[in-house]
C-alpha cells in the first residue's frame, strides 16, 4: 500500500482500458485513457524544459477545462506540486495564494485572467498560456520550450511528492495552507472508487470546479483511475440549461454535487422538467449538509439513491460515505460510516464517546494530510491525542452511522442552550414554500447569541417573516426559533457553492438599518 502513487494509479488505468473513453469536453473532443497519458507526458516534459524541478509549486487557474486537467496532471507527472485556483479571485486574492504557495510558474487559459496576471507581474513569477487544439494536437505554452520526452519517462513519482497545495475555506480564520501527497490522493482516490464501485462502465459529468477537492478527488480523479469517462461542460462551469443533455449524451450513470447545486437541478425540473432522465446508479452529496427533505424530492424527481457523503481538503477529501443500497441503507440526515480511515466521536480530554454521545468527529488514515503549511499553532490544535480533529460536532447512532450537528464555531450557544443550525435548516427546508434555506447566530445583548435564518423562496411565491415564524413554531422547540427571519433572493456563498454562515450573519447584519451590531471577529 505504501507504494501507492497517484500518477501510477494513472497509468495502470490507461495500460488496462487504453482505448475507452476517458474524458470528453462537451460537444467537441473525446480523448481516450492512452491518449490523456500520452498528452499528460508530453506536457510534462515542456514544464521540466521550462526548469520545473521535483517540489517547485506551480500555480494554475483555469475554468473546467481540459487544459487544465492536462496541465495539473502534468505538473504532478514531473514531481512538482500543483496548486489550482479559482479564477474568480481579485488580484489581491491571487497575491495572497501565490505568494503563500510559493509559486514558481503560473499557468493561465490563452484567452488569459487580468487579475491572475497583475498579482503573477507584481511578484515577479512567470506566467505561462496552455492551450489544446483538439484531440490530435498536443498542449502548446506560449513560452514554447522543447519537448525531451526522455526527461519524463526517467522521473519516478515517489509516494511522498507533495502533488496538491490547497487552501482551506477558513471559516474562522485566514485561509490554511494543505499539502496532500501523491500517496494522500492515491489512497483518497482509491477509498472513493472502492465505496461507490466505480467501474470502466461508469460516466459522469464534472458540475463542482476543479479547484477543490471535491470536483477534483470525488469527480474527476477517482474516475480517471477507474478506467470511467468524465465530461467537462463546454461552458468550462456547470450550467443547469446543458447538465442532463450531457448526462443523457455521455451515458451517465452518476453525479456528485454540492446542495445548492441539487436544489438548482430541482427548481429546474419542476419548472421546465426534461422529456427523459437517465437511468442513475446514484447520486452523491457532500460539502454542505444535504436537509432530509431535499434529498427525498431529489429521489422522488430522478429515481436514483442520494448518498450524502462527508469529506475536507485535510482528508484528501473523502472521510464518511452512505453505502449503496446492496451495502446496507442509506440514511437521510445522516453522513454514513467511515470509508477507509478510522474515525472516532472524542471529548474534550480525548477520550472516545459511546453511540448516540455527541463530541469532536476526529479521524486518522493514509489518506490525511501531514499538517497544514508554516503554521504550527494550527497543527497544535488539529493534531491532539493522535487524531486528526476536524472542528465538527457529531454523534455515531447505534448503526455506526455518523450525524453532523454542526462546526464547533457554528453551533448557536443561546444562554447556555447550544443550538445546531444544520437542524434548524432541515425545518426550514421542509416548508413547501422555502427554496434555499440558512440559520446562523448572532451577537445578543440578553443570551449572548441569538438565532437568525436567511429564507429564499421558491419562485412566484410571496413568503413573509410571520409565516415563517409560525411554522417554525410548530416545527421547533421554542428557544431553538429564528428570533429574525430576512426573506431575500440571495445568500452569499463560497466559489463552491459552500453556505458560511459567519460570512451571512455578517452580510444580513450590515444590512440591518442603523442597527448597532458589533461585526464578527476574525
Amino acid at each position: 500500500m505504501e507504494t501507492v502513487t497517484l500518477t501510477g494509479l494513472l497509468h495502470k488505468a490507461a495500460a488496462e482500458f487504453p482505448a475507452r473513453r476517458a474524458l470528453s469536453v462537451s460537444g467537441k473532443f473525446d480523448l481516450t485513457h492512452a491518449q490523456l497519458q500520452h498528452i499528460i507526458d508530453h506536457a510534462a516534459s515542456l514544464l521540466i524544459a521550462s526548469g520545473i524541478h521535483p517540489g517547485d509549486v506551480v500555480a494554475l487557474t483555469f475554468p473546467n477545462t481540459v487544459e487544465l486537467v492536462i496541465m495539473f496532471l502534468a505538473v504532478i507527472r514531473c514531481r512538482a506540486t500543483a496548486a489550482p485556483l479559482n479564477s474568480a479571485y481579485t488580484a489581491e486574492e491571487f497575491e495572497f495564494y501565490l505568494s503563500d504557495s510559493e509559486s514558481k510558474l503560473l499557468l493561465i487559459p490563452a484567452e488569459g485572467i487580468k487579475p491572475a496576471e497583475a498579482a503573477a507581474s507584481k511578484l515577479n513569477i512567470p506566467l505561462v498560456s496552455a492551450a489544446l487544439q483538439d484531440e490530435n494536437s498536443k498542449i502548446t505554452l506560449s513560452s514554447n520550450p522543447e519537448s525531451n520526452i526522455d526527461s519524463v519517462n526517467q522521473l519516478v513519482n515517489d509516494p511522498a511528492d507533495v502533488s496538491l497545495f490547497l487552501h482551506t475555506s477558513g471559516t474562522t480564520s485566514r485561509p490554511k495552507g494543505v499539502p496532500l501527497t501523491q500517496f494522500n490522493l492515491g489512497t483518497s482516490v482509491l477509498n472513493i472508487k472502492s465505496v461507490y464501485e466505480l467501474t470502466e462502465s461508469d460516466s459522469t459529468v464534472i458540475v463542482l470546479p476543479l479547484f477543490h477537492v471535491h470536483g477534483l478527488l470525488a469527480g474527476l480523479l477517482s474516475s480517471l483511475v477507474s478506467g470511467a469517462a468524465v465530461t467537462l461542460p463546454a461552458a468550462g462551469r456547470f450550467s443547469a440549461s446543458t447538465f442532463w443533455t450531457d448526462m443523457i449524451k455521455y451515458n451517465a450513470t452518476w453525479y456528485t454535487a454540492v446542495p445548492t447545486i441539487h436544489q438548482i437541478i430541482l427548481d429546474r425540473h419542476e419548472s421546465k422538467p426534461e422529456p427523459e432522465y437517465p437511468e442513475l446508479r446514484f447520486i452523491r452529496s457532500c460539502s454542505a449538509s444535504l436537509a432530509p427533505s431535499i434529498l427525498e424530492r431529489l429521489e422522488a424527481a430522478f429515481g436514483a439513491p442520494v448518498l450524502e457523503a462527508y469529506a475536507m481538503t485535510e482528508a484528501s477529501h473523502l472521510m464518511a460515505s452512505n453505502p449503496l443500497p446492496n451495502n446496507g441503507p442509506h440514511k437521510a440526515g445522516s453522513v454514513g460510516k467511515p470509508v477507509g480511515q478510522e474515525m472516532a466521536i472524542l471529548n474534550e480530554q480525548g477520550e472516545i464517546q459511546p453511540p448516540n454521545a455527541n463530541g469532536e468527529v476526529c479521524i486518522r488514515g493514509l489518506n490525511v494530510t501531514k499538517g497544514y503549511k508554516n503554521n504550527p499553532e494550527a497543527n497544535k490544535s488539529a493534531f491532539q491525542f493522535g487524531w486528526f480533529h476536524t472542528g465538527d460536532v457529531g454523534f455515531f447512532d447505534s448503526d455506526g452511522y455518523l450525524h453532523l450537528v454542526g462546526r464547533i464555531k457554528e453551533l448557536i450557544n443561546r444562554g447556555g442552550e447550544k443550538i445546531s443550525p444544520i437542524e434548524v435548516d432541515a425545518v426550514l427546508l421542509a416548508h413547501p414554500d422555502v427554496a434555499q434555506a440558512v440559520a446562523f447566530g448572532v451577537p445578543d445583548e440578553k443570551y449572548g447569541e441569538e438565532i437568525n435564518c436567511a429564507v429564499i423562496p421558491r419562485e412566484g411565491v410571496s413568503l413573509d417573516e410571520a409565516e415563517i415564524t409560525k411554522y417554525c413554531k410548530r416545527n421547533l422547540a421554542s428557544f431553538k426559533v429564528p428570533k429574525k427571519v430576512f426573506i431575500t433572493d440571495s445568500v452569499p456563498k463560497t466559489a463552491t457553492g459552500k453556505i458560511q454562515r459567519r460570512i451571512v450573519a455578517e452580510h444580513f447584519l450590515a444590512q440591518m438599518s442603523a442597527a448597532k451590531v458589533p461585526k464578527f471577529g476574525a
